[in-house]
């Protein structure tokens, strides 16, 4: 599942907004991800064409912890299950029967996902940056400044505070919308969670 490789960001059109990040926005949105040191809760996940035609809808439920480590998982009837230690990602896809290993890019232009779980102190050296704000929701787009992406265009969303949803076009005019439900914050997670034993039998790949 391609989407999941990318590891599962979001995208519905962007409106029009000025290009030059705002020092005041950067700062914002650094302080309101590093104000969640883990994060818990449900997705529900849009994918649609370049015509707007729907590819694929998806659930799951997630969990993250900085610096890099999360876990994901989707439902079946595309069941599939990501979990990265900080160092490695594994992708288990049970009707394959097959598990994927590779080294975690710790790139955010890369690894989209990161920007909730991993290091984003450095965060305006590689977008820039500029939000929006209506009553009780923050828009935060982020326009990649390198062109090896995977992304185009991506925006977080927040809303009192919290994590909402996640937004994002690619450069073949993909667009994914990931939505947020449950979420909680700053709860205590065990360690076992970022850890996967590899089921017997599965045929693993090391890329």
């Amino acid at each position: 599942m391609r989407l999941i490789r990318m590891l599962l960001v979001s995208a519905l059109a962007i409106s029009a907004i000025p290009a030059h990040a705002d020092s005041k926005d950067v700062a914002r949105l650094t302080q309101l991800l590093e104000n969640s040191k883990t994060l818990s809760g449900n997705f529900s996940q849009l994918t649609l064409d370049g015509g707007g035609t729907q590819l694929q809808e998806t659930s799951g439920n997630m969990v993250l912890q900085r610096p890099g480590l999360f876990y994901w998982h989707t439902n079946a009837p595309q069941e599939q299950t990501m979990v990265s230690d900080g160092k490695k990602v594994t992708l288990w896809d049970p009707d394959l029967e097959q598990v994927t290993i590779k080294t975690l890019d710790q790139r955010l232009t890369q690894t989209p996902a990161l920007l909730l779980s991993g290091d984003v102190s450095k965060i305006s050296e590689s977008f820039d940056i500029t939000a929006k704000e209506a009553g009780g929701v923050i828009d935060f787009v982020l326009k990649p400044k390198s062109k090896d992406t995977l992304f185009d265009n991506l925006r977080l969303s927040f809303r009192n505070g919290m994590i909402n949803d996640m937004q994002l076009i690619d450069s073949v005019g993909q667009r994914t919308n990931i939505l947020f439900t449950g979420v909680k914050a700053n709860e205590p997670v065990a360690a076992s969670k970022f850890k996967f034993d590899i089921p017997k039998g599965a045929d693993v790949i090391q890329e």
